[in-house]
């Protein structure tokens, strides 16, 4: 839910770091591989809620 969209964000980076993965760019280049179909406005917002839950 919302309430805890900024610990969600946050511990997604975190799991994506640990396993070598998601650094995607904003170029798409990753959405036209990814084996689950996450599209790079999925990916954009994602990471729009990591860089706030940074700063908050």
């Amino acid at each position: 839910g919302e309430v805890e969209r900024s610990n969600r964000a946050v511990a997604m980076v975190d799991q994506m770091k640990e396993e070598g993965f998601g650094d995607c760019s904003n170029f798409a280049e990753c959405e036209a591989v990814c084996p689950k179909g996450i599209s790079i406005s999925a990916i954009a917002e994602m990471r729009r809620d990591y860089m706030k839950a940074l700063v908050s």
